[in-house]
């Protein structure tokens, strides 16, 4: 009877973690102010503020 084989080694490698696509305003506004995005059943506003910041709403 031959001895059960142990299990492999486990060789746990750091990964470091995905970092998130990402895409320029511009491509997403195309020249508007604001632009509609859908998620799911949901709407969502995004608009440029007179500060050229970003507001996202629901």
């Amino acid at each position: 009877m031959q001895p059960n084989p142990s299990p492999p080694a486990l060789l746990v490698v750091p990964v470091r973690p995905e970092l998130p696509p990402r895409i320029d305003s511009t491509q997403l506004l195309r020249g508007h102010r604001t632009v509609e995005i859908e998620h799911g059943e949901q709407r969502y506003t995004l608009r440029v503020t007179r500060d050229n910041k970003l507001i996202l709403t629901k």
